[in-house]
C-alpha cells in the first residue's frame, strides 16, 4: 500500500474511534451518554493503538503532523515526504469526522448543546486563556513525541527504527497507553489535541457538514491546536536527541 494512503486510512481510523467515543459520551440518548472522561481517554487510546496496528508496518503510522515534522527535524524522516504525509493525515481526519457524523446521525438533533456537538469534532479550552492553553498543548505534545521515540527505542533496541517499532506487537499498544496517560494527566485544560490534523480536519468537517443544530466552529481558537503541537513535537524530538536517549 502507498504510504500516503496508509496515513489517510490510519488517521481516519483514529478520528472515527476517537471522536466517536466523544460523541457516544456527549450526545443525548446514546448508550454511552455521560460515560465520563476515563471512557473518552480510553477510547482515544484504543483508536490510536488500532490505527498504528493497521498501518504502522506501511508508513510508520505517524497519523499526526506533529510526529511527522518532529521526525524530519531530527533527520529520521525525509523532508520531501512531509507535505504528502500531512495532506493525507488532514484528509483522513476529515473522512473520519464524516463517518462519526453518519454513525450518530440520529443524535445530533436530539442534542441541544452546541459546544458539546463541537467537542465531537475538535478541541476547546476548559478555561479560555491563550497563554495557558498554548503551554498545555506544548507540554502535552513534547510528552507525546518524547514518549513515542522512547517506545521506538524500547521496541527495537539501539536502532530506534520507528516504523519497525510500530510493526511489533507491543509498540502500538504502548503508544495507545501513552496517549491514555496524556489524556488522564494533561487533557483537562484543552482536551489534548496534540495533533494538528486531529483538530483541524474535523473542525473543517464541522463547518461544512449539515449537522443538526450546530453552532460555530470556534475558528478563533483553532490556531492553538494546529500550531502549538508542531512546535511541541519538534521540541520533544530535540530534547530526546539532546539527552542522548
Amino acid at each position: 500500500m502507498n504510504v500516503y494512503l496508509a496515513e489517510f486510512i490510519g488517521t481516519a481510523i483514529l478520528i472515527l474511534l476517537g471522536n466517536g467515543v466523544v460523541a457516544n459520551v456527549v450526545l443525548q440518548k446514546t448508550k454511552g451518554h455521560e460515560g465520563g472522561w476515563i471512557v473518552i481517554s480510553w477510547g482515544w487510546a484504543m483508536g490510536v493503538a488500532l490505527a498504528v496496528y493497521a498501518v504502522g508496518r506501511i508508513s510508520g503510522a505517524h497519523i499526526n503532523p506533529a510526529v511527522t515534522v518532529a521526525l524530519a527535524s531530527m533527520g529520521a524522516f525525509p523532508w520531501e515526504q512531509v507535505p504528502g504525509y500531512i495532506g493525507a493525515q488532514l484528509l483522513g481526519a476529515m473522512a473520519g469526522a464524516v463517518l462519526v457524523w453518519l454513525s450518530y446521525l440520529a443524535h445530533w438533533g436530539e442534542t441541544d448543546d452546541q459546544e458539546g456537538k463541537l467537542a465531537c469534532y475538535c478541541t476547546g479550552p476548559a478555561v479560555r486563556n491563550p497563554l495557558a492553553n498554548c503551554l498545555t498543548e506544548f507540554i502535552g505534545t513534547v510528552m507525546l513525541v518524547f514518549g513515542v521515540l522512547a517506545i521506538g527505542k524500547l521496541s527495537t533496541g539501539l536502532t530506534g527504527d520507528l516504523p519497525a517499532a510500530m510493526n511489533t506487537f507491543a509498540g502500538p499498544m504502548l503508544v495507545g497507553l501513552l496517549v491514555f496517560s496524556i489524556g488522564l494527566s494533561l487533557g483537562g485544560p484543552t482536551g489534548y489535541a496534540i495533533n494538528p490534523a486531529r483538530d483541524l480536519g474535523p473542525r473543517i468537517a464541522h463547518s461544512l457538514l449539515p449537522i443538526a443544530g450546530k453552532g460555530g466552529s470556534d475558528w478563533r481558537y483553532a490556531w492553538i491546536p494546529v500550531v502549538i503541537p508542531l512546535v511541541g513535537g519538534v521540541a520533544g524530538a530535540q530534547l530526546f536527541v539532546f539527552l542522548g536517549l
